[in-house]
């Protein structure tokens, strides 16, 4: 029971270890625990003693990655199913879930069966008042005598003549100084 890992968990190991088993290991550095593992025009790095590859799913995850089985069966042979539950983190395991729900759940009893104080029985609760002008307000839009373009009601007034239609480019009372 001790190497046993939860369902769900075992799934993601187990697909793991397949797409693992067309990948290449090759440790350059001659080091137990450093490995590089090439397959599929993508070269990974693997640590094992701090569960991390450079494709980043085994240090999120903490369940060996593509590459991560790669270098297991590389260093384990034939037998590195058992080796996973090593380099896995604990939390996956049948006993770590047990330990979790051990301790008994409350369920909720029917609200016929709760008890309150009469005080609180009897307040009322009010919504949250809502300020309505706070929404983006929406231009209104008229036809034009074609029908087909629209133009806003707004008109855009040039602030030093206060007249609309025109711009501070094309307006006639434009003094430069």
């Amino acid at each position: 029971m001790g190497n046993q890992m939860v369902p769900t968990a075992k799934k993601i190991a187990r697909k793991k270890m397949i797409e693992g088993d067309s990948l290449y290991v090759e440790n350059i550095i001659e080091d137990d625990n450093q490995f590089t593992v090439f397959g599929a025009g993508v070269t990974a790095y693997v640590e094992l003693l701090k569960k991390s590859c450079s494709c980043r799913e085994y240090d999120l995850i903490k369940i060996p990655c593509a590459h991560a089985m790669a270098v297991l069966r590389s260093k384990h042979g034939i037998e590195y199913g058992m080796s996973i539950y090593e380099y896995s983190l604990p939390l996956y395991k049948v006993e770590a879930y047990l330990l979790a729900y051990m301790d008994s759940i409350n369920v909720v009893p029917l609200e016929s069966k709760w008890c309150a104080q009469e005080a609180l029985l009897n307040v009322n609760i009010f919504s949250p008042l809502v300020d309505t002008k706070l929404e983006s307000k929406r231009r209104k839009c008229v036809k034009d005598i074609g029908g087909e373009n629209f133009k806003s009601k707004r008109r855009n007034k040039f602030s030093t003549c206060n007249r609309t239609g025109h711009k501070r480019t094309t307006c006639v009372n434009n003094n430069k100084s």
